[in-house]
């Protein structure tokens, strides 16, 4: 696995910084993107997931998926919200995520830790590490041109929502 690699840290004080970094990675939306979400319970996963859709175009209600596992909606690329903290590598297995991954949407995957093996190699990793009340350390490793070109994009020219 040869692959460009780069990573940027993003550090949000307040829930309106968290919400910058989702709106500029939804203006970067492609059909086909998958970004894998981890972090802590309460690190805010659901809520950036929130912020992206509406970013989107989501005027749904956005909730985490943690008992339907994937939630799909309608925005100007279908977003498909996924939740994989409940099932196992191989349940999920066996769910065709593939057929969501390689799709003409959004994929935006809670807990993705859990199924590394199943992730396309090329995607986007953000850790989310809760650092204080508001305060969240996030990490983003993309993985793959079009991944490592939003993290230097970012890393040069900042984040603006």
């Amino acid at each position: 696995m040869n692959q460009t690699h780069e990573q940027w840290v993003y550090q949000s004080h307040s829930i309106e910084d968290t919400e910058r970094l989702a709106s500029a990675l939804a203006a970067q939306a492609q059909a086909g993107m998958v970004i894998a979400l981890d972090g802590d319970l309460g690190a805010g996963k659901t809520a950036f997931s929130q912020k992206f859709a509406w970013h989107l175009g989501v005027r749904d209600v956005v909730s985490s998926p943690t008992f339907t596992l994937i939630k799909e909606y309608e925005a100007r690329l279908p977003l498909y919200h996924m939740d994989v903290y409940r099932i196992s590598l191989e349940e999920a297995d066996e769910l065709g995520l593939e057929e969501y991954f390689y799709g003409t949407g959004v994929s935006l995957v809670e807990w993705a830790s859990i199924i590394p093996e199943l992730l396309p190699e090329e995607h986007l990793h953000v850790q989310m590490e809760s650092t204080g009340l508001e305060d969240r350390t996030i990490t983003l490793d993309g993985y793959g041109e079009v991944y490592a070109t939003i993290c230097r994009q970012f890393r040069q020219n900042g984040v603006t929502g």
